[in-house]
């Protein structure tokens, strides 16, 4: 058990990928509880500073793997819909950076992985749909979440409701995407990126992560929660060094303390 996610390090960028070619990297009750175990071991690792996510084989993820599902019971269901979910707690709950590399298909729960990221960096003739209604389902891994927070709700709205393939370029400019790329150069592009945040403060990464997480919120109760965070970052090695190297003229060296 394992082999189905591959990662490798660039310094302090992880490279997490999924390893399904044969299946165009669709997500089966395996893959799910490994990627969820390897972003949370990534989390964990105070080596690692960001996380780029892609797949194998020049398919990001054609969703789920409809040859492993069949009708049965919410009993058994709900822990396949959880590990699910833990892959993406793991994204959003977890205070590094994640950037999506995508190549190929991202369908279904593809396109959902792809959104829990922070960053999606996509080859310009990628593909992207939200194909949960094909099968007679409303969609999971976050979604309705991540793609109203992006196109909106009007738009995400015609997205779930009247699914089509999205060509790369047209997903970038309804929002979807971030960054597009010639095809094969979304892993190195994202790598590039990846490296370039890891050299941020890390403690001030985290918090972002976190308070960005929970939005939309009351705006009073955003204030206070600034200040409380700002606060608290007053008081870091991070901080400090920032303004030692504003005042030096040099590029500040990060810490996490």
């Amino acid at each position: 058990m394992g082999s189905c996610v591959l990662c490798e390090d660039h310094g302090a960028v992880r490279v997490v990928a999924l390893n399904r070619p044969a299946k165009r990297n669709a997500i089966d009750l395996e893959l799910r509880v490994v990627l969820a175990q390897r972003l949370e071991a990534a989390m964990a690792d105070p080596q690692i500073r960001a996380i780029v996510l892609t797949g194998h084989g020049g398919t990001f993820c054609a969703g789920g793997d409809i040859s492993t599902m069949h009708r049965q019971p919410s009993e058994q269901t709900v822990p396949r819909a959880e590990a699910a979910q833990r892959v993406v707690r793991a994204v959003w709950t977890g205070g590094k950076p994640v950037i999506a590399a995508v190549e190929g298909f991202a369908f279904g729960a593809g396109t959902a992985l792809a959104l829990a990221c922070d960053r999606i960096v996509a080859s310009n003739d990628s593909v992207f749909s939200t194909t949960f209604t094909g099968v007679g389902l409303a969609g999971d891994m976050g979604i309705f979440a991540s793609l109203p927070a992006r196109v909106g709700a009007a738009q995400a709205r015609q997205l779930m409701l009247f699914p089509r393939r999205l060509p790369g370029e047209q997903a970038y400019h309804l929002g979807m995407l971030d960054e597009l790329v010639e095809p094969g150069h979304a892993l190195e592009r994202a790598v590039e990126e990846a490296g370039s945040v890891a050299e941020g403060p890390p403690l001030a990464l985290a918090e972002i992560k976190r308070m960005l997480a929970a939005w939309p919120r009351d705006p009073l109760a955003v204030l206070e929660d600034e200040v409380r965070t700002q606060a608290e970052l007053f008081d870091t090695e991070d901080f400090e060094e920032g303004v030692a190297a504003f005042h030096e003229h040099r590029k500040p060296v990060f810490r996490g303390r």
